[in-house]
């Protein structure tokens, strides 16, 4: 399902879930700002990990839980991992100053409803949920992309173009 700001897919597993990760990694340029939301088990970092993939990171990507903000260099983009699970004042967030120290690259944050205030007003936010119940598959997830300015509707366009509402 598609509407001008929100897109809705389904994966039915890790693996898709990781290869729409490296779909929307294409259609990523600097200073692009994606919010990961969604209960402890949704799929966040496997996401991450696909965009990882799709920015030609390398190494492993991991939930940066217990250090806030993690680096990983890649040969298309920088991508720049925070976590803010464990911080419950929006100032915190504030001192992390993502969007500065994230500019040249791409900013994912998991947890972003810890500090909404206090990152970009412009953003994609990924809203992971597993499959409603009639899914008999533990992986299957559902993903709603909702887009926050025109730049991040570019991005919906280009996801939507490639085929993906509601069917992966």
């Amino acid at each position: 399902m598609t509407t001008a700001n929100r897109l809705v897919v389904t994966t039915r597993t890790a693996v898709r879930t990781r290869a729409l990760g490296r779909r929307l990694a294409k259609l990523l340029h600097p200073g692009d700002v994606v919010l990961l939301q969604g209960p402890l088990g949704a799929g966040k970092t496997t996401l991450a990990q696909g965009i990882a993939t799709g920015l030609r990171v390398a190494g492993p990507v991991r939930s940066p839980t217990f250090v806030l903000l993690t680096q990983h260099e890649g040969t298309a983009l920088t991508l720049y991992h925070a976590d803010l699970y464990r911080l419950d004042d929006p100032e915190a967030v504030a001192d992390l100053a993502l969007e500065e120290q994230a500019r040249d690259g791409v900013l994912l944050v998991e947890w972003p409803e810890r500090g909404l205030a206090a990152l970009p007003a412009t953003h994609l936010l990924v809203v992971l949920e597993p499959a409603p119940a009639a899914d008999t598959d533990a992986n299957a997830r559902r993903l709603t992309f909702v887009a926050v300015g025109a730049r991040y509707r570019h991005i919906l366009d280009g996801l939507h173009a490639a085929g993906l509402a509601d069917h992966t």
